[in-house]
């Protein structure tokens, strides 16, 4: 499939500045012509079809961030389900997805240039089956074993994978100009999952007469083939789409890749391990508040303060959206900790609740830092802007920072399970972070905002 440009761009040599044309176009949905940044062709073509794609990719986003979470809702009934794991091991089970998700994030960004967005969006979708078939089979045996419990949590890894390889065909699509609102809604619709999936499952796994857990994983099933469907029948491959392993070794030997990997930590980290943390973390704090239904909350406000922050940074700047997020995250560990002290349950579910408002604002914003800051420090031999390597590399970039990012997930969750071990509280694990929070305010300030700096004046 090949979309018409303007008469003087189509059959142009790359590096001309048309970004996605080819000279031997492939069969099936390929898009062989594409430049998001011409006015007109955005106007005419590109816009629609952009859109087409968009909402398939944040539906099938959608499920890989619910299968992902799931054993973050599924380990509080495990105790009812007859399973005697200790909160050491059931915080295992929370992190363990988190792990897996974050080291697939990096070939999962590779399969879009080499499979196509839709092919791999329909790849992708189907190996959710595994996690959810293979939870739906052993949460009703009482007597698997640990281990096997852990490796059948770990497939629930695929899920995370997804938005590193969404994002990355996501970004080819739109233009600059409107890149921070389309990623933030692509990534809010995926982040949107984890709240659902905390709000759905605990009511579906009730209905009728006793628990049934296996619930938790078929009610995703019927899901799962729709959004195969809908990316076979409605999705299109981008040949614009083409990081490369070349692009990404070139982007992981920019400075900024890391640096921005860093503050993706901080931001995407603690969103994506406070949600998988937070009904365990409010089951074993307030056993005596029937408080985990409202678990939920927080991985939605989250989720909708991300687009908001993507489209404030596209105002503003990513750079100061990201700095006010950490001043904000850093105030709500603070509140937790004196809510914590005073045995508050509302007081720790509104700082949460804050935290996680400014971790999702947060996600946004520092996204939407990395096509700026390509953009600005990418240079041809002559000076001038190499737009087409920047866009190449900031998409590398893209898939580094998730991945590297991710593993957020991971830490918190163990964070707070040897703080409990160690102390028996989770204050010394919210300094930490708090701490962490600090560094982070830092390091953007110094490399993005401090006057006289290398991009100061510039608005990343």
């Amino acid at each position: 499939m090949t979309l018409e440009a303007r008469p003087d761009t189509v059959g142009a040599a790359e590096g001309t500045g048309v970004v996605g044309t080819v000279e031997a176009p492939r069969r099936g949905r390929w898009i062989d012509v594409w430049d998001p940044e011409d006015a007109a062709f955005w106007a005419a073509k590109g816009r629609r079809v952009a859109r087409r794609n968009l909402w398939p990719s944040i539906f099938a986003e959608f499920l890989g961030f619910s299968v992902w979470q799931l054993w973050s809702i599924v380990v509080v009934s495990l105790p009812a389900a007859g399973f005697g794991y200790s909160t050491d091991q059931m915080f295992w089970l929370v992190a363990l997805p988190s792990l897996v998700g974050a080291t697939l994030r990096l070939p999962y960004t590779f399969a879009v240039p080499k499979f196509g967005g839709r092919n791999w969006t329909i790849v992708s979708a189907l190996l959710l089956l595994i996690p959810t078939c293979g939870l739906a089979y052993f949460v009703t045996r009482p007597d698997t074993p640990f281990w096997v419990l852990a490796l059948v949590a770990a497939t629930a890894g695929a899920g995370g994978g997804n938005f590193a390889s969404s994002m990355t065909n996501i970004s080819f699509f739109f233009p600059e100009r409107d890149k921070g609102f389309a990623l933030g809604l692509n990534a809010a619709g995926g982040n949107l999952g984890v709240a659902v999936v905390q709000l759905v499952v605990p009511a579906v796994i009730v209905i009728g007469a006793g628990l049934s857990l296996e619930r938790a994983g078929l009610i995703w099933l019927p899901l799962i083939v729709l959004a195969v469907v809908l990316g076979w029948k409605v999705m299109d491959n981008l040949s614009a789409a083409t990081s490369s392993f070349r692009a990404s070794v070139a982007a992981a030997k920019r400075p900024h890749t890391w640096v921005i990997s860093f503050l993706y930590i901080g931001t995407f980290g603690s969103f994506i391990g406070f949600s998988a943390a937070f009904p365990l973390l409010i089951k074993t704090t307030f056993p005596e508040v029937a408080g985990v239904q409202l678990a939920f909350l927080g991985a939605l406000v989250g989720s909708v303060a991300r687009p908001f922050g993507g489209k404030l940074a596209d105002v503003v700047g990513g750079a100061r959206v990201t700095v006010a997020a950490f001043v904000v995250m850093g105030a709500g560990i603070l509140s937790a900790v004196v809510a914590l002290n005073a045995g508050s349950f509302a007081g720790f579910l509104v700082s949460f609740l804050v935290l996680f408002v400014a971790s999702g604002a947060g996600n946004g914003s520092t996204y939407r830092m990395i096509p700026a800051v390509f953009r600005s420090t990418t240079r041809d031999v002559d000076g001038s802007v190499d737009l087409v390597r920047a866009r190449r590399e900031a998409a590398a970039c893209i898939g580094i920072a998730s991945a590297v990012g991710a593993y957020g997930g991971f830490l918190v969750p163990r964070g707070f399970a040897m703080s409990s071990g160690a102390y028996g509280s989770l204050v010394p694990a919210l300094y930490c972070f708090c701490g962490f929070y600090v560094v982070c305010l830092l390091v953007t300030y110094t490399c993005y905002l401090r006057k006289g700096g290398p991009l100061s004046g510039v608005r990343v």
